[in-house]
């Protein structure tokens, strides 16, 4: 929706309005112009919203101002929506911007947009180029986007991949719109999990193997660990992307040498996973610094200062239901030991102190519990961290289906499928197909359901695969301009008036979409509007394609103008691909039997 106050205001667009942002602004300013002098001298600050007419021969745009103004103006709404529409298309600026007004029913009016004005997205795509959609509602906001942040203990399993999928996607979502953002990785190198990690090296280093007798019940055993041992037993280097190299020392019985030399090793092989996925972070912040720099005590000792702490049976409690949560939780347990969330509220202080205004964790959904006790904490220390602070994108299982079955364990994790498994498969040998596919279905699917990856439809060379079905829409552009052979600056200034066929307006419309689209995938924290998108622009790409066709023989100029609707199409679905961190071919090839379309 609009949301406009008199004289001045904050705008508020609704997103199904396929048109662009600075159009709408001026229908806006068209609207406030025509009721300035209606409401001088009253008290009245009118709310002009725009809206999509739910009948598309009705027009472009229906509002209903003139409805709820006609009660504290005390004048007929047909009337005073006749007035509006006579005003507003008096208005210099209405000249070429709005093709028609009129009133329908009890007093909605109902607008149509010239054409020229729908078919002037295309000179702005070509003249923006990669920056069309970039926005500037994040100007001088600091964003934190926190994401995979798994334990260092295993190759990355698919969850994880998810994770690395929407976290990146999302920050550059939030720098398309102007925000100044940081991707950061937690490592949890501290805990039982780090302790059962060097017990299951240590296990491997001294010869012994899952289901040998002396293999420890809780022992990881994937065909890693024994990798890991025979590195550490050779005294090998490893290095992670930050961090003090390690050496293994080769002493079985020196198991703070083999728990440093593990964490490292598979913080090393993490960063490869990474790199292979095309994700780089800006920063990695260990969950030991916490402890080592006295945050997670310095925490504890604020809540307590804060008098939102009691102590019963040996434990300290913090008083979580003041806060919203559904009982009060322990902090320090008797034995000493805080537990999980405690240190993730001394984490989310320093985010904070550290000068972000938001912070975003891409999480499992087995973290909803903590949401609450984190916030309540963060509340509780009451340092002026605002309620609702951290946001969370919270994403559930994916399933990851192969020849028909469910594959369900990896030999060299040993009881999950890793990311490194999907991206080799998705791309048969190929890294770049395989991390498209991955990318691309990983954030397809709105985060909070369930996703089934099937690797059969991801090596698919044809419409059923939904990557390719996007990427063959940029290719196929490729393909065209390639045969034209013409020089593509020239076609900014194609007359564009004869963009006329319903085909044709379906694709304008919906690149004016793109900007907007942008923003409300920001503001909702969902990057599956992207894809969601990318999808549709390229349907209505292929089904231009079939209709109409683009090299004509006998009409130049028309010629021309499709050529540069098919080149602002191309850059839109290259910049959305960018955004998405998956590639746009120029060529690629197509399954036999479709080949000849």
């Amino acid at each position: 929706m609009v949301a406009v106050c008199l004289p001045a205001g904050a705008l508020f667009y609704q997103t199904d309005i396929l048109m662009l942002a600075q159009q709408k602004q001026e229908i806006v300013a068209l609207f406030q112009a025509a009721l300035a002098p209606i409401v001088a001298g009253t008290d009245l600050t009118p709310n002009i919203v725009l809206e999509r007419p739910r009948d598309p021969s009705h027009g472009d745009i229906a509002c209903n101002i003139a409805m709820q103004l006609a009660k504290p103006l005390k004048t007929n709404p047909r009337e005073l929506a006749t007035r509006l529409v006579a005003a507003l298309l008096a208005e210099p600026g209405a000249l070429g911007l709005v093709e028609s007004a009129d009133v329908a029913g009890p007093g909605f009016i109902n607008l149509r947009v010239a054409a020229s004005a729908k078919q002037s997205v295309v000179r702005t795509v070509l003249e923006q180029g990669p920056a069309f959609g970039r926005g500037v509602s994040g100007q001088g906001h600091h964003a934190i986007i926190e994401f995979v942040s798994a334990n260092p203990t295993g190759p990355l399993h698919v969850g994880h991949g998810r994770q690395a999928a929407l976290g990146d996607a999302l920050s550059s979502l939030f720098e398309s719109q102007g925000h100044q953002v940081t991707r950061e990785f937690y490592y949890n190198d501290a805990g039982v999990q780090i302790a059962t990690l060097a017990t299951s090296v240590q296990a491997r280093a001294r010869g012994f193997k899952p289901g040998d007798a002396e293999w420890p019940e809780s022992a990881y055993n994937g065909d890693y660990i024994a990798e890991i041992a025979a590195d550490f037993l050779a005294k090998k280097t490893v290095s992670a992307s930050d961090g003090e190299p390690a050496t293994g020392s080769g002493d079985v019985e020196d198991i703070e040498s083999i728990r440093r030399f593990a964490v490292t090793y598979l913080r090393n092989e993490q960063d490869q996973d990474l790199q292979a996925f095309g994700v780089k972070f800006d920063n990695y912040y260990l969950e030991s610094s916490l402890y080592a720099d006295g945050k997670v005590e310095a925490a504890v000792q604020a809540l307590v200062d804060a008098g939102v702490t009691y102590e019963q049976e040996g434990a300290l409690w913090l008083k979580t239901t003041d806060y919203g949560d559904d009982k009060d939780r322990v902090m320090r347990k008797s034995d000493g030991g805080y537990t999980y969330f405690v240190p993730d509220v001394a984490y989310h202080m320093q985010k904070f102190r550290r000068g972000f205004d938001q912070a975003i964790n891409i999480q499992g959904s087995d973290h909803h519990g903590t949401i609450a006790r984190v916030r309540a904490g963060l509340q509780a220390v009451n340092i002026g961290i605002p309620r609702g602070y951290p946001d969370y994108v919270l994403h559930k299982m994916v399933t990851v289906m192969k020849n028909g079955e469910e594959v369900k364990i990896s030999k060299r994790a040993g009881s999950y499928v890793t990311v490194r498994d999907l991206i080799e498969w998705s791309g048969n040998g190929d890294i770049t197909r395989g991390r498209d596919a991955v990318r691309f279905f990983l954030i397809s699917r709105k985060a909070d359901t369930e996703f089934v990856f099937d690797v059969d439809v991801a090596l698919k060379t044809s419409d059923e695969n939904p990557v390719y079905y996007v990427q063959y829409a940029h290719a196929r552009i490729c393909s065209a301009l390639a045969n034209w052979g013409g020089d593509e600056s020239q076609l900014v200034g194609a007359d564009l008036s004869l963009l006329d066929q319903p085909h044709e307006a379906s694709l304008l419309s919906k690149l004016s979409a793109f900007p907007e689209m942008l923003e409300r995938a920001k503001l909702e924290l969902s990057p599956h509007h992207v894809a969601f998108y990318l999808r549709e622009l390229a349907g209505e790409l292929h089904s231009y394609y079939f209709a109409h066709k683009w090299l004509l023989d006998d009409n130049e100029p028309l010629k021309l103008a499709r050529l540069a609707l098919a080149l602002a199409t191309r850059q839109v679905l290259r910049n959305g691909l960018a955004l998405i961190g998956v590639s746009a071919p120029s060529k690629m090839e197509r399954a036999p039997t479709e080949a000849s379309e």
